[in-house]
């Protein structure tokens, strides 16, 4: 199927290059094909450059996919190009007055170091998960999403010393899973982050029915997880990070010379060796949202 995208979308270039089809707006309502409409709230730090890191897992569906850019009436968003978010950026309650999201998308932020309550849009971010837990089919938490949906499930993150940063290794824990059932039973992922969650922590979770554990790795401890009900995902890593991100991500912990070099990358030799685990999580996220949307028609 397509993306729907206007033709002034910046990265459409992006879109044809790596043989995504799209199409416009007016196109998608002549058709009139029943679109999955998937919020998307990015609070990335330079989050233009970033949105096709989305935009290609996404575009890679069966499914006919309308993604809505959505912003934080609290957030500063001092990185960003203030054209394009005005131009493309719409609130929570546009986006939900427009029609009702099919699935939602929370990315990271680089905010690990304070307490959820000391982010200055919480409050807001609060509210907007606890409305996507009513209306739509699936939330799912890359990053920083992810610790703040285990926060909300009871889980606090725990503070490293230093940064985990590089690909590592994962092991799939629940086969036939209908997230997870469709992945390797080992696989990789990049991550990129400050904190992490105790094990003994999640474990507990999910002996209390709170959390239902997806994978786990000796370095990273339970990256993916779920709540019981299948109303939130979540995912620790940044499985829709590109080489290209991993490095500018390299260049800029460089230039501030607090941060070690990625585990387990060579960008002189860089290797996408995350591609199947980054679609397969999309794909099926994707299809779990289709699927739970028409069951409820």
């Amino acid at each position: 199927m397509a993306l729907i995208l206007p033709r002034s979308y910046h990265k459409i270039e992006s879109v044809e290059r790596n043989r995504i089809s799209w199409i416009e707006p007016e196109q998608a309502e002549r058709q009139d094909i029943r679109a999955l409409r998937i919020g998307i709230l990015n609070i990335m730090p330079l989050g233009k450059q970033y949105e096709f890191n989305l935009l290609h897992p996404l575009g890679l569906s069966v499914l006919q996919i309308e993604p809505i850019w959505i912003r934080l009436n609290s957030h500063a968003y001092k990185s960003w190009d203030q054209g394009h978010l005005d131009e493309l950026y719409i609130s929570w309650e546009e986006a939900m007055a427009r029609g009702p999201l099919d699935g939602l998308i929370i990315t990271g932020a680089p905010v690990e170091h304070l307490a959820f309550e000391q982010v200055s849009y919480w409050r807001e971010l609060v509210e907007l998960i606890e409305e996507a837990r009513r209306n739509c089919a699936s939330t799912l938490g890359l990053c920083w999403a992810g610790f703040a949906l285990a926060y909300l499930a009871g889980v606090d993150k725990v503070s490293f010393d230093r940064k985990l940063f590089g690909i590592y290794p994962l092991r799939s824990l629940v086969p036939g899973h209908s997230l997870m059932g469709t992945q390797d039973d080992r696989f990789v992922c990049p991550q990129s982050r400050h904190a992490g969650l105790e094990d003994a922590a999640m474990e507990s979770a999910q002996r209390q029915g709170r959390l239902r554990l997806l994978a786990h790795g000796e370095r990273v401890g339970y990256t993916i997880f779920e709540t019981p009900d299948q109303r939130q995902l979540m995912h620790l890593g940044h499985p829709e990070y590109s080489v290209g991100r991993l490095r500018t991500e390299m260049e800029r912990d460089k230039a501030r010379g607090d941060v070690p070099p990625p585990e387990n990358f060579n960008p002189d030799q860089a290797q996408t060796l995350w591609r199947s685990h980054r679609n397969l999580l999309f794909q099926q996220w994707l299809w779990f949202c289709y699927q739970r949307v028409s069951l409820s028609a």
